[in-house]
């Protein structure tokens, strides 16, 4: 990881802070230059020298190191991230819409609402249900 000139994080845990991945200290031993994209910064982000920018001020520096961690990044491209999101769940879905669908191995662990009812563990616990 150290000698990458690009590391991209992008962990999501539903429900949860994403975990630190990449230590700052790691980060330090990149080589300077080099690029850290945060993709997982929308839920805490998993490089600890992360911290959210905006488009108007995307990037950082940390030892060196060049840090982009704009949130929500698929707004500044809604319609092709729309389109990019369609083509990857459809599939998905039309597997959820057969009669075993919500049974489906697969599947069940992303299931986050079945039958009007929060069925995901961690979505149930972050809203405080059980």
């Amino acid at each position: 990881m150290t000698d990458a000139d690009l590391l991209i994080g992008a962990v999501l845990l539903p429900g949860a802070r994403a975990p630190r991945l990449v230590s700052a200290e790691q980060v330090g031993r990149m080589r300077p230059g080099s690029v850290v994209v945060d993709i997982s910064v929308d839920q805490g982000g998993c490089i600890e020298t992360t911290r959210p920018t905006t488009y108007e001020n995307p990037t950082y520096v940390v030892d060196g190191v060049i840090h982009f961690a704009v949130t929500n990044m698929p707004a500044a491209v809604p319609r092709t991230a729309a389109q990019a999101m369609s083509a990857a769940l459809t599939p998905f879905v039309l597997r959820l819409a057969a009669p075993d669908g919500l049974s489906d191995p697969a599947l069940e662990g992303g299931i986050n609402v079945a039958r009007g009812r929060i069925a995901h563990p961690a979505v149930a616990a972050s809203l405080g249900e059980r």
